[in-house]
């Protein structure tokens, strides 16, 4: 981890006085960030993946080292060994039941289709488990001036309480997400310490419901037009119509995406309490808008890039034809190689960019417009003996894939 000096006050902005909100920096350098996930994307490929827990641990001391908070950093103290472990540890629990799912999913969708939902869903549910103890892991390896934070609480019982808001989601369309999230938060804060800091979570869903009901109803909208004007308008109209409904989600989708996303960061932040420290942010749409647009144009272009190489790669292979000794065309295994190394490159390039588009750039733009209040109150900070929490968690969510990094 990099060395930081906070000798410089001219560098970091410190409070005034003793009420006014201490500014939160964010001090990395974009380019040291894009070397070192698009190293570690290579690494990854190298190596079948498993560069991916030294990956996870280098981005979040990037991330953790350049989080200056009251002119202190931020450090991550977990290592890529801990993930390593905590992915075979539980990839041993999970191979169980991942067979049991295969064997079973497999002759219920024999017997009948879509029988083996009920398996899907329960793997969905455990997802909630592992996020939960993830979560934990990650806090316990956090430190903030030589002090560690901590999580206690239950991942079954989050990963309960989940499920039961997950299902009234689905039958309400979406619309009990802010409440579910007001809850699960909660029980996620009151869960949390800093030292004997308390946390807590003061955010209500009718708040956020209040400023993000728009969005809820537009995407509604935008997600139905191109199925329902076909419909309802004369054939002439409905085609221009339904593409211009096309068009309209294709750009539509990532400002609303923005606006939710700012919505819920701003809702979120203001809402969490540790003892009487509380957030205050300055976020705006436009912050991210600029930025989720970079990502998807990215994500666009290298799609359109990759289906013209395919079709190129298919048409001179069907100039060069080979011919089976049965009789059959089949194509060459250079076609073959072409197009497997065009989808390598394809997803590197995509896994990268969401590394910094979705992580880093988010992580900055957030982290920038933060300042804490009455940050004196973290400056005798007592120690809290609890209990040590070990990776299983981050294994659970790297096995179903639940975690960002």
């Amino acid at each position: 981890m990099s060395d930081i000096s906070f000798a410089d006050d001219s560098v970091v902005a410190q409070p005034s006085s003793v009420g006014d909100p201490a500014p939160i920096l964010f001090t990395g350098d974009n380019a040291e960030f894009r070397r070192l996930v698009t190293r570690g994307a290579l690494l990854e490929l190298v190596t079948a993946g498993f560069y991916r827990f030294w990956l996870a641990t280098n981005m979040r001391r990037y991330l953790w080292s350049n989080t200056i908070i009251g002119g202190d950093a931020l450090e991550y103290v977990g290592t890529a060994r801990e993930l390593l472990f905590g992915f075979f540890f539980a990839l041993v629990i999970l191979a169980p039941a991942y067979l049991a799912y295969l064997l079973i999913g497999l002759e219920a969708e024999r017997q009948k289709a879509f029988a083996s939902l009920p398996l899907g869903l329960f793997f969905a549910a455990f997802g909630q488990f592992a996020i939960y103890r993830a979560r934990r892991y990650r806090l316990h390896r956090t430190s903030w001036r030589g002090l560690r934070f901590g999580m206690g609480g239950s991942g079954l019982a989050y990963m309960f309480r989940a499920i039961g808001w997950g299902l009234l989601i689905t039958v309400t369309l979406g619309l009990a997400l802010p409440w579910a999230e007001a809850s699960l938060e909660r029980y996620k804060m009151r869960n949390t310490s800093y030292g004997d800091l308390d946390g807590d979570f003061v955010g209500r869903g009718g708040d956020f419901f209040k400023h993000g009901w728009w969005i809820w109803a537009t995407s509604l909208v935008l997600l139905v037009s191109p199925l329902v004007l076909p419909s309802v308008l004369p054939l002439a109209i409905g085609g221009p119509a339904t593409i211009l409904g096309g068009v309209a989600w294709l750009f539509g989708g990532p400002a609303l995406y923005a606006a939710f996303k700012t919505e819920q960061w701003r809702w979120w932040l203001q809402g969490l309490r540790l003892g009487g420290l509380r957030l205050e942010t300055n976020l705006t749409t436009s912050a991210l808008l600029g930025n989720y647009f970079v990502f998807f144009g990215i994500f666009i272009g290298v799609m359109l890039l990759f289906g013209v190489f395919a079709g190129v790669v298919a048409t001179l292979a069907g100039a060069h034809g080979v011919i089976s000794p049965a009789g059959a065309p089949q194509l060459p295994t250079t076609t073959l190689v072409a197009w497997i190394a065009g989808y390598v490159v394809a997803f590197l390039t995509i896994g990268v960019a969401a590394r910094i588009y979705l992580t880093q750039r988010v992580w900055k733009i957030v982290a920038g417009s933060l300042s804490v209040r009455e940050l004196a109150l973290a400056e005798n900070v007592a120690a809290r003996a609890g209990p040590t929490e070990n990776a299983i968690g981050e294994g659970f969510a790297d096995n179903l894939d639940v975690v960002g990094f």
